[in-house]
């Protein structure tokens, strides 16, 4: 464990499993108390038990993004617990797989329910506690690739993550003088349990092939980008919109 962020506590949407319970297990080792959220109360309990087994601060909350109001009585409960939030990870996600004609209106609805109204009102809502308590603040969008490349049978996702990239600005602009440094990162594709199916089949390989490096990134490649953002070191960093992704989306294929 270390210190480069003792004395801070973050709050991460979509904790539950993934880059969220990767990115909560980061926050902890280096010293931040860690609100963990998600709309499986059972996951991120035990997540949460874990990071206190280990030394570390943390509670545990029942959240639906696309609930936009109840993400601020979230962050209440959460500063309640563990003190002023000055760390929110927007990483809560859908797929919203589906070819344009055949995605139904549900299924697009809900992809931009969470992927992008759930990532503007908690920056909103983090943002807007944050300015209260005069503290010098960091929120950390979890794009993707998707939000600058076309990934065939996923235009509503590419969608929505272009436009959190695109909310990372604006927020980044309108918050500057507030001290509040707003980031997204982009990862490429990582083996998670969502995909794990899909990589050993004849299509998976396919993909894997057209990559330039021919091979997944794993959780820690983002580690070093993602604790640059989340910590002292985004003092002068906002607005930027960084891609990690071992090449994937560069052109010309494998």
């Amino acid at each position: 464990m270390t210190e480069l962020l003792a004395g801070r506590v973050a709050f991460i949407t979509g904790a539950s499993g993934g880059l969220g319970a990767h990115f909560a297990r980061l926050l902890s080792r280096n010293g931040a108390a860690v609100a963990v959220s998600a709309r499986r109360l059972e996951r991120v309990a035990a997540l949460a038990e874990e990071l206190i087994a280990a030394g570390g601060r943390a509670i545990a909350l029942r959240l639906d993004v696309a609930d936009a109001h109840a993400i601020g009585p979230a962050l209440d409960q959460a500063q309640a617990a563990l003190g002023p939030v000055d760390i929110l990870v927007n990483n809560a996600g859908m797929g919203g797989e589906g070819m344009a004609l055949d995605l139904s209106i549900e299924d697009f609805d809900a992809t931009f329910a969470v992927n992008v109204r759930g990532t503007y009102f908690a920056a909103r809502e983090a943002a807007a506690r944050m300015m209260a308590a005069k503290i010098e603040g960091r929120i950390v969008n979890i794009a993707s690739i998707a939000s600058h490349t076309v990934l065939p049978g996923l235009s509503a996702y590419c969608g929505s993550k272009a436009a959190v990239a695109m909310l990372t600005r604006g927020f980044a602009r309108e918050w500057a003088r507030q001290g509040i440094a707003v980031n997204a990162l982009c990862p490429g594709y990582i083996e998670t349990g969502i995909n794990d199916f899909w990589w050993p089949t004849e299509g998976g390989q396919r993909q894997l092939k057209g990559f330039p490096r021919r091979r997944l990134m794993d959780a820690g490649d983002l580690d070093a980008a993602f604790l640059m953002l989340a910590g002292p070191a985004a003092r002068t960093i906002t607005g930027s919109v960084i891609t990690i992704d071992d090449g994937q989306s560069l052109p010309g294929g494998g």
